[in-house]
């Protein structure tokens, strides 16, 4: 691996078709604790399966408590792992996330922010008025995040995943209305600010706390057919740009564990690398971050106006 200049980017050995297991081929997580969202299936159960593999303990934390144990269980028999557990996770419900992190004890050295939603077909709310998909994908994992700081300053050197997507490149995020109070609602452009939030987050997150040993980078983990794309018909992605789920979280795992990534932060990967800045709109499936995704004025920004919604 090499550290770029400007112009360049971070590359690893691994890409496109690496796996979550090859990537972290040799790496020993034994005490190291980690914490996966959204890991009763797809990319989130295949992320926290191959960090149990590599002997970390796991928390997974879901909304559906009885479809977590049972993901945990199978889990632990796959990997021989048994310290994998599964906790009640809301994240659209912020007196949820206080709970859960308020129940975390001891350090944390991995918080993969895996969770999403996509593409809801109607206006959605939380019972505190936000719009859905902003809720979940970004503002729940915001107030979890924020509520373990203490928890990952402990770890002594903790690494956050912020999942986003390509579609973060569609769209901007329109800070005087992210509830969508002014405007037509769009499915797929409120779920694409959703994800421009995600990177925002690792940037700021990376500017406040990298001081304290904590790092976090945003991570699109390709098209992979999963329940997330059950509004959109992920199978619609061409073949050639498809992912299996060993390959889909094996970006995550990379910037989560890999000692490829020690102390790098604020940053956007794709296919197991840093993707390239863009000057343009990409197409389709095309990949590559948008400027304004790692703009740090916009990620101070949005850190401000996220503080105010959940307090």
């Amino acid at each position: 691996m090499t550290q770029n200049s400007m112009t360049q980017t971070l590359r690893t050995p691994f890409g496109f078709a690496s796996t979550a297991d090859e990537v972290l081929s040799g790496v020993d997580l034994s005490g190291a604790r980690a914490l996966v969202t959204g890991a009763t299936s797809g990319v989130g159960a295949e992320t926290a399966r191959a960090l149990a593999a590599a002997g970390a303990s796991v928390v997974l934390g879901v909304r559906d408590v009885a479809a977590g144990e049972r993901a945990a269980a199978r889990i632990s028999e796959a990997t021989g792992n048994k310290d994998v557990a599964a906790g009640r996770l809301d994240l659209a419900d912020l007196a949820s996330v206080r709970g859960f992190a308020a129940a975390w004890d001891g350090p944390l050295h991995m918080l993969v922010n895996n969770a999403g939603i996509m593409a809801l077909p109607e206006l959605t709310r939380t019972a505190e008025g936000r719009e859905m998909q902003f809720a979940v994908n970004f503002l729940g994992h915001f107030a979890l995040t924020t509520r373990l700081h203490g928890a990952l300053a402990r770890a002594g050197g903790a690494r956050v995943v912020s999942l986003s997507s390509n579609a973060h490149t569609y769209c901007p995020l329109v800070f005087d209305d992210l509830d969508h109070r002014f405007r037509p609602y769009d499915p797929i452009g409120a779920y694409g600010e959703s994800k421009t939030a995600d990177v925002l987050l690792a940037v700021e997150v990376t500017r406040r706390w990298s001081g304290e040993g904590i790092f976090a980078n945003a991570v699109n983990p390709g098209a992979i057919a999963t329940n997330l794309q059950q509004h959109t018909g992920g199978l619609r992605t061409p073949p050639e740009r498809r992912k299996t789920l060993a390959q889909g979280a094996a970006t995550s795992v990379l910037c989560a564990a890999s000692p490829l990534l020690a102390g790098v932060g604020g940053r956007y990967f794709e296919d197991c690398a840093e993707a390239p800045v863009l000057r343009e709109r990409p197409p389709m499936f095309g990949g590559g971050v948008a400027p304004f995704a790692l703009d740090p004025a916009g990620a101070g920004r949005l850190w401000e106006i996220a503080t105010a919604m959940i307090s």
